[in-house]
C-alpha cells in the first residue's frame, strides 16, 4: 500500500508546510475539526503531538497544551480513534510525534500495528536512539508501512547525519537551533550557515526545518533552505487566541504564513 508521506514528497519538493498541534487541545474533541480545517486551508502535512507528561523537546507553549490535553482526557487510544475518524474523509499525510515510553507502555508492536490500521503515515520519536531503532524497531516500522523521521541539530556531526540519512524513511527534521520549541526570534546568519552546510551534503532525503518557525519571514527562509517548514508553537498560540472560532483562527493563521 502506498504511503501518503511518500506520495507528498514525490509530487512536491518545495514550499511544504507541516503544521504541528497537540491532539486533544484546546478541547478533547477538537482534533478532527482542526485536521479538517488545516487540510481545507492548503496545509501539506500535519504533525500530531501525543500529549505526554514529560515532553523533553518542547517549549512552554507545547508543554502547556500537552498538560491541558491530558487533563481533557486525551489518551493514545483516543488519538487512534480520532485519526480513524478523520480517515473516513481525508487523505492528508499525518505523522505523530511522541516519546518512546508511550510506545513501550502501549506495546511497541501493538502501537505500530494500530498506527497502520488507523492511517498514520509516519512517526517522530525524538528519544528513540538510532541503534535501538535499527535493532528492535526498524523491521516493525517497515512491516506496518510507517515512515520514521529523525532529527538533526546544528551540533550533529557529519558522520551521524549520514547515518540518520541512511535510516530515515520519512524526512529529516532539521532543528533550526539547539533549544526547545517556541522561540519567536528571527533566523540568524549562523542558522543560515548551518542550513547551507546541510544543503551542501546533497542528502537524498527530504528536509523540513522546525523550531522557531513562526511567521511568513521565517517560513520563507526555511523554504529557501530546505523542502519546507514545520510550525508548531505559533499555531498553538493562534488556536488558544481563537478558541471561539477555530476555523477562522486557522484560516487567518495559514494566510499569515503563506
Amino acid at each position: 500500500m502506498a504511503n501518503r508521506l511518500d506520495e507528498l514528497f514525490d509530487r512536491k519538493n518545495a514550499g511544504i508546510l507541516n503544521v504541528y498541534f497537540t491532539a486533544g487541545h484546546p478541547t478533547l474533541e477538537s482534533t478532527v475539526d482542526i485536521i479538517k480545517a488545516l487540510e481545507a486551508n492548503g496545509v501539506d502535512l500535519i504533525e500530531l503531538g501525543m500529549p505526554y507528561s514529560d515532553p523533553m523537546a518542547d517549549g512552554p507553549t507545547i508543554q502547556d497544551s500537552s498538560q491541558k490535553a491530558l487533563a481533557n482526557g486525551m489518551t493514545v487510544d483516543k488519538l487512534f480513534g480520532q485519526i480513524e475518524q478523520v480517515r473516513k474523509t481525508s487523505q492528508i499525510p499525518l505523522i505523530v510525534m511522541g516519546y518512546l515510553n508511550q510506545m513501550i507502555q502501549y506495546g511497541k508492536e501493538k502501537f505500530l500495528i494500530r498506527a497502520n490500521e488507523v492511517g498514520i503515515d509516519g512517526l517522530i520519536i525524538p528519544d528513540l536512539p538510532m541503534s535501538l531503532y535499527e535493532r528492535h524497531y526498524k523491521k516493525l516500522f517497515e512491516a506496518n508501512n510507517i515512515r520514521k523521521t529523525f532529527l538533526i541539530t546544528p551540533e550533529t556531526s557529519i558522520e551521524r547525519i549520514q547515518k540518520i540519512s541512511s535510516l530515515s524513511t520519512g524526512f529529516i527534521y532539521m532543528v533550526s537551533k539547539s533549544s526547545i520549541t517556541g522561540s519567536a526570534a528571527n533566523i540568524s546568519d549562523q542558522q543560515k550557515a548551518y542550513f547551507k552546510r546541510i544543503q551542501e551534503l546533497n542528502l537524498p532525503n527530504p528536509r523540513l526545518i522546525g523550531f522557531g518557525i513562526h511567521d511568513k519571514a521565517t517560513y520563507q527562509t526555511a523554504c529557501e533552505n530546505s523542502n519546507g517548514a514545520i510550525i508548531g508553537s505559533a499555531f498553538i498560540r493562534a488556536l488558544e487566541d481563537g478558541k471561539a472560532d477555530v476555523n477562522k483562527a486557522i484560516s487567518e493563521f495559514i494566510r499569515s504564513i503563506r
